[in-house]
């Protein structure tokens, strides 16, 4: 087993004596994980349990980094909506990442706020894995490719057991990845679709799991969304629609659970 945060007393005596003077147990533990910085960002923020709304969490890089908000907006007074501490990334590091939260978060009782059951998981992976790199930047000519069709396949069959251990009860919804513009860095257009097209395979074995067809969402207005020509972002208007979309999914999840209870 990996040494988990030796850096951790550090960053809790920093932080303490500036913003996190009165922080609960829980909140110091957020905070070593995001680190100072990311925590200043409202997506990443310290979310306060009310324990008498279900329990959502968002998994997912930029492109939920950047909807957060929005679904927090939406879903405020109906439901706790968490999110990773930090970009999800690939499909490789999805359980390395979950375990690490769990583990700092709830597996070590740092406080009780945190003893709870996730009610929807809503995830995706599939952005950072059909992207290549060399020397770690975007690069379609030298660069290798994150994660094949195959190991993307297999992880996500690894991703499904896991997730179905570790929150049982909980609704899972994969959302599709959203389109690579032509010419974009380090990825090619139409890679987003054969990504997708191994995840509905994937996921057809595992009808449980429900799909939120953000690739689909999204085509239409790829060209009035994106944050600028060539770039796998997307504006303001764009990731609220996108976030509406993902309440939608999670307001179909969580009435789903609550008729099957």
């Amino acid at each position: 087993m990996k040494p988990r945060y030796k850096t951790i007393p550090l960053l809790l005596a920093t932080f303490t004596s500036i913003s996190m003077a009165h922080a609960t147990p829980a909140e110091e533990a957020w905070l070593s994980l995001t680190g100072a910085k990311i925590s200043k960002r409202p997506a990443f923020a310290y979310v306060a349990n009310n324990p008498a709304l279900p329990n959502v969490l968002l998994y997912g890089d930029s492109i939920s980094i950047a909807y957060t908000q929005r679904v927090r907006q939406q879903l405020d007074g109906k439901a706790n909506v968490y999110r990773l501490y930090v970009n999800g990334e690939d499909s490789s590091t999805l359980i390395h990442k979950m375990t690490k939260m769990h583990s700092i978060m709830r597996d070590r009782k740092t406080d009780p706020s945190w003893d709870f059951e996730w009610d929807v998981i809503h995830f995706n992976v599939g952005l950072h894995d059909l992207k290549y790199l060399f020397k770690k930047q975007l690069n379609k000519t030298d660069g290798k490719q994150i994660s094949t069709l195959a190991s993307y396949e297999e992880n996500l069959h690894s991703i499904q057991a896991y997730l179905k251990q570790l929150a049982p009860k909980a609704q899972l919804i994969f959302a599709t990845t959203t389109p690579v513009p032509e010419g974009a860095d380090g990825r090619f257009a139409g890679d987003a679709v054969k990504y997708n097209a191994v995840a509905l395979k994937v996921f057809k074995e595992y009808p449980k799991i429900t799909i939120n067809d953000l690739f689909s969402f999204t085509k239409p207005n790829q060209a009035e969304w994106m944050i600028k020509p060539k770039d796998v972002h997307y504006n303001k208007k764009g990731f609220n629609a996108q976030g509406d979309q993902v309440v939608n999914s999670i307001n179909e999840a969580l009435a789903k659970k609550q008729s099957n209870q």
